[in-house]
């Protein structure tokens, strides 16, 4: 793929419009799943998608290849939901937005059809996630999106968001201390 990837960049930046929609459509999908993960709802990672290849458009030719496109596309990306999350904090003057969807999705029960206990109980667990999420500041967000679900090393989770190494692991570890403390008493009334 790298190599794909090189050779429609390169025609990419002598203006073939071809060779840029192959790029968006070959990465857009990884790009939704990563900004999802980030923002937490469909609309805002459509944004951040939109947002993404708009800016790789206009930098695509001072790109210069010393990284791999897709890492150079995945650092673009991390920080438009980035930027987007700060905005939104932003516009909401000091509150928490509440957020439409969850970026996990519900497993199937292993018995089949989940039982209506078994639903609510899986949504009453999804709201409350929602909410610790919430309370992560943007940069505690991406650093555990990045480390939880994307699986990085907390050098490339601080190439991606622009700190040091010792920076980024201190928002991991933030967010994992914010997020178990606001579901700790949840899960211990779970068993």
């Amino acid at each position: 793929m790298e190599a794909i990837d090189t050779a429609a960049v390169d025609l990419a930046r002598s203006g073939d419009q071809d060779a840029f929609r192959d790029l968006v459509e070959r990465h857009s999908r990884r790009v939704f799943v990563l900004a999802y993960r980030i923002t937490g709802n469909e609309y805002d990672a459509e944004e951040v998608v939109q947002e993404t290849f708009l800016k790789v458009h206009r930098k695509l030719k001072r790109f210069q290849s010393r990284s791999r496109f897709s890492t150079w596309l995945h650092r673009i990306a991390v920080n438009c939901a980035y930027d987007l999350l700060r905005r939104r904090r932003r516009h909401v003057d000091g509150r928490q937005e509440p957020e439409e969807h969850l970026a996990g999705r519900h497993q199937e029960w292993e018995s089949g059809r989940p039982s209506a206990e078994q639903v609510l109980l899986s949504q009453e667990a999804s709201d409350r996630v929602k909410k610790a999420l919430g309370l992560l500041t943007p940069q505690e967000r991406a650093a555990f999106v990045l480390r939880h679900f994307e699986g990085l090393s907390s050098s490339e989770i601080a190439d991606r968001l622009g700190v040091g190494k010792s920076a980024a692991k201190h928002a991991v570890f933030r967010a994992v201390q914010k997020l178990r403390g606001r579901l700790r008493s949840y899960a211990g009334g779970l068993s």
